[in-house]
């Protein structure tokens, strides 16, 4: 294996990190993989963190890492597609810190298949999750952001939103929507304090990606078309969304950032 896919020095991001004490920070998807790493990654900055996923078993191993680190958290079996069981969870997490400071979007489903074996319903759940998903969610914390002139969203969305790689249809398309979203979203709140910025991961190996990725043609022609030449770590998108959720990127909304190891470049 080569070198370059070693595991990601964590002693080399401590002097980076953003101090985000006491803010409140609502991260979907959470449970494994980038999430995981994402929440992580705010509960060493000092952050209370609110855990979305569907799967509880996930959920309370992350909780339990977090209470090691003696953060906070409180975790949340919430389907991201129903808007209704994202409201109540809003509510909730306002009762209960009376703000939310950072939203950060990052559930999503893929299906790989051809397009014409697609049923209605294969596209109808990628879609209600990975862009109905954001935009439930977004609308669930606006009022609250609003009204305390200050808000950092940060939407987990991919390198597939701009370039594809086939069979991917409705995960390209729901991708290259919450792109679009992110930079309306950005022009409509800047006036309110609220930076609304993307992320789109290229290749990252993590448990759900570990297998596809042993496959000897897939990695190869994956590796063929990295700069960097490894896949990327759920760390090294974690050190991104730290950064766009502090105060250091109040000048940075609407744009969409690839952490591809040049992915996109080529």
């Amino acid at each position: 294996m080569d070198k370059r896919t070693e595991q990601y020095p964590m002693n080399e991001r401590s002097s980076s990190r953003s101090n985000l004490s006491d803010e409140v920070v609502i991260v979907t998807g959470s449970g494994r993989g980038i999430g995981r790493a994402i929440a992580l990654d705010f509960a060493r900055s000092g952050a209370n963190l609110v855990l979305v996923d569907l799967d509880p078993e996930t959920l309370n191993s992350v909780k339990n890492e977090i209470f090691a680190l003696d953060a906070k958290a409180m975790v949340c079996r919430v389907d991201v597609s129903q808007k209704s069981e994202v409201d109540k969870l809003v509510n909730d997490v306002i009762q209960q810190f009376k703000k939310i400071d950072v939203l950060v979007n990052n559930a999503g489903i893929i299906i790989r298949k051809p397009m014409e074996e697609y049923a209605e319903d294969d596209w109808d759940r990628v879609i209600d999750v990975n862009l109905k998903g954001v935009f439930n969610f977004c609308h669930a914390v606006s009022m609250t952001m609003i009204s305390r002139r200050y808000g950092r969203i940060v939407n987990v969305a991919s390198i597939m939103g701009e370039r594809t790689l086939p069979p991917r249809a409705s995960y390209c398309a729901s991708k290259g929507g919450v792109i679009a979203l992110t930079k309306d979203l950005a022009a409509e709140w800047a006036k309110y304090g609220i930076t609304v910025n993307a992320i789109s991961p290229g290749w990252v190996e993590t448990e759900l990606t570990r297998n596809y990725f042993a496959q000897e043609e897939v990695r190869r022609l994956l590796l063929g078309r990295i700069p960097v030449g490894r896949f990327g770590h759920p760390e090294e998108i974690a050190d991104m969304v730290s950064f766009l959720a502090s105060k250091r990127a109040g000048y940075i909304t609407g744009q969409n950032f690839c952490v591809d190891g040049g992915w996109s470049a080529l």
